[in-house]
């Protein structure tokens, strides 16, 4: 693609609740920086602008939910995408909103950007009301960052929206969004998982056998089991297979890894925190994660099929759902059937080929890319 100056600034808003909103908004700058170099991209994160207990109530009361209780969560979501717009449990809502985050309007007059786009619905929503208002006239795009849609995304006055396949752009217009303002561009993720890897090197990287069926276990915080305990059921299973183990920022479950690794000499190969994970996954014939939007896009883009585990209830088990119906993925509600299925796997090594194929088919690896050359083409 040729890269294009467009001298404009572009605010991208997003809000640390669960890391996949800051991740699409971080690829929505890279992608600006790397194919738009005159045009300025600033992320923002809403959560840096309200007060302490806001951030608790908001951001940090979300995770703790989906992590502690996530079968209310899963209440919650399909209760809240049932609710009336001017319910009072959503007003009462908007107007604890409103007294909060005074300071994100405050900031964006500052930045005084040409364009917005939220990948969270926090800020599209603020936005709705100060474009009803007629204190914000910019365009305003909002890019919904799951493989389905939910009411709290919905909002009057939004200049487009970008939806991660054709099908949530067709509810998108179902709730009444127009049509002609919608683009299924995918999900935005790093610009570097559009290029292509040497497999062999990038084993090398880690000292793992690139001829091997090789299974990366990417969840840190597994339901169905530690990964520590999951990855020793595994490594049972006879077969020429290794695993490659991501402990994140988990001290403890790394060096718990690393004693099992001692044990399977040449097996498994377990992995702190990495900033490269595009690399990593560029030596795996299968993902084992939680269905989030963004990883899942990440695997999709790299013909990585998942085997998912731990799902959300809510946005994640939907994720789930449209990898299991085109064939990308495979799921394992526990250790048993986890097992099961790689046991599967590894006795018909042609269904692991017929989820490549079907993870490609659904790549959208540049959807950072298309999101920006489609919002700067607007006049």
């Amino acid at each position: 693609m040729n890269e294009k100056n467009t001298g404009k600034t572009i605010a991208i808003l997003s809000v640390s609740a669960g890391a996949g909103h800051m991740r699409a908004a971080e690829s929505v700058k890279a992608a600006a920086d790397k194919y738009f170099p005159g045009t300025q991209a600033v992320h923002i994160d809403l959560m840096t602008l309200v007060n302490d207990i806001f951030r608790k109530m908001y951001a940090e009361s979300y995770l703790s939910i989906v992590e502690k209780h996530p079968s209310l969560w899963g209440y919650l979501y399909r209760k809240s995408d049932r609710q009336d717009h001017d319910s009072a449990m959503n007003k009462v809502r908007r107007a604890i909103q409103r007294l909060n985050t005074g300071n994100v309007m405050t900031k964006l007059r500052e930045i005084a950007p040409d364009i917005v786009v939220c990948t969270h619905f926090l800020p599209a929503e603020l936005l709705s009301r100060e474009i009803r208002q007629g204190g914000w006239d910019k365009p305003t795009f909002v890019q919904v960052t799951d493989f389905d849609i939910h009411t709290m995304w919905l909002h009057e006055g939004m200049t487009g929206y970008f939806a991660a396949t054709e099908e949530v752009a067709f509810k998108l217009a179902d709730r009444g969004i127009p049509r002609e303002t919608i683009r299924a561009t995918g999900i935005p993720i790093m610009p570097v998982f559009a290029e292509t890897r040497d497999r062999a090197a990038c084993a090398a990287e880690i000292g793992a056998d690139p001829k091997k069926t090789t299974f990366l276990m990417m969840s840190g915080g597994f339901g169905v089991g530690g990964i520590d305990g999951l990855a020793e059921r595994l490594l049972a299973i006879p077969g020429e297979f290794q695993i490659i183990a991501l402990a994140g920022k988990n001290e403890q479950l790394l060096v718990s890894l690393r004693s099992l690794a001692a044990k399977h000499p040449g097996r498994l190969f377990p992995m702190g925190f990495t900033r490269t994970i595009e690399r990593v996954m560029a030596c795996a014939d299968l993902a084992i994660t939680k269905p989030g939007g963004l990883t899942t896009s990440e695997c999709l883009a790299v013909g990585l099929p998942m085997l998912v585990v731990s799902a959300i209830p809510g946005q994640e088990e939907r994720n789930a759902d449209f990898l299991l119906e085109n064939g990308a993925a495979m799921k394992a509600y526990d250790p048993a059937a986890l097992e099961f299925r790689i046991r599967a796997i590894l006795a018909n090594p042609g269904r692991l080929a017929s989820m490549r194929d079907q993870a490609k088919r659904l790549a959208r690896p540049h959807a950072a890319r298309d999101l920006l050359a489609a919002i700067l083409e607007q006049r």
